[in-house]
């Protein structure tokens, strides 16, 4: 072999080194890249571990901001709907509403039922709770009013009686949505999760796109989804915006109030997080 020859080998094989090692660094830079997008979700706690800062109690009955019987209080770092002061449930449903509203976003909660339900309380209403996406302002929300315009996103617990019970299902109060391609008829349509029995904690994801569409995830698995929000005519949110805009203003349901229920059964909540999805 020439020495020119050998040197133009050598060069050549410094280039593929070189450009190897230079793809190397890229693709791990890209994967850095990845899991911190990973990492980063940008989750914003609502609930932050202490106080309920951030949050307004609608109890019926009761003026908005009124809680005489310290329904939603935070103890051990949770947020919980209890009814130690309650002789009796009679009707008293209430709704603690985060500040803002939001229309494309994740929501994700941690919650379990925890004792026994208080006297009183329906028989639909044992292990049962939720939480309201899209409500209307608490502020519009009349005195006796038991539930706000919204969507729920309900929560069952199991009865332990082997019956299905599943969590994460969706209930339309004056509200309509389409599920499996057709509009939804009812009150509530089940998931297709699990019954889970017992006290033990459920994580449930909300992904809501506007009034296009929201899916249910419950323990990281996929319960049910629908779409084309929108009030039901006759619902007070709807004849607000009549009032407003007319016997021909949109009901279309792009936004809204985030609410957790109480409906007589005590249930803790460890985690209420939003990624806002907005753009």
């Amino acid at each position: 072999m020439s020495k020119l020859t050998a040197n133009f080998a050598l060069l050549i094989t410094l280039s593929l080194s070189l450009n190897l090692s230079l793809l190397l660094a890229s693709l791990a830079q890209a994967g850095d890249a990845q899991n911190a997008a990973t990492n980063n979700d940008d989750w914003v706690e609502l609930f932050n571990g202490k106080n309920l800062d951030g949050w307004t109690a609608k109890i019926v009955g009761q003026i908005l901001g009124q809680d005489p019987l310290k329904t939603f209080v935070v103890e051990d770092g949770l947020l919980r709907v209890n009814y130690t002061n309650y002789k009796k449930f009679s009707g008293q449903f209430g709704h603690l509403f985060f500040a803002e509203p939001y229309a494309h976003y994740k929501l994700l909660i941690e919650y379990r039922f925890v004792g026994e339900q208080v006297r009183g309380g329906a028989g639909w209403a044992k292990r049962n709770s939720g939480v309201m996406l899209h409500s209307q302002d608490p502020t519009t929300m009349s005195l006796k009013q038991d539930f706000p315009d919204s969507i729920e996103a309900q929560f069952l617990g199991g009865l332990s009686d082997g019956k299905s019970r599943p969590t994460g299902n969706i209930c339309s109060p004056g509200t309509e949505v389409d599920h499996l391609g057709k509009r939804l008829k009812g009150h509530c349509q089940a998931s297709s999760g699990d019954t889970l029995d017992g006290d033990q904690w459920v994580s449930i994801e909300m992904i809501v796109k506007g009034a296009e569409s929201v899916v249910h995830l419950v323990n990281g698995i996929e319960v049910i989804r629908y779409g084309n929000l929108q009030l039901s005519k006759g619902s007070p949110n709807a004849k607000k915006r009549q009032a407003l805009n007319g016997k021909a203003a949109t009901l279309t349901l792009e936004q809204g109030f985030i609410a957790l229920q109480s409906e007589s059964h005590p249930i803790d909540f460890r985690r209420v997080a939003i990624q806002n999805l907005a753009q």
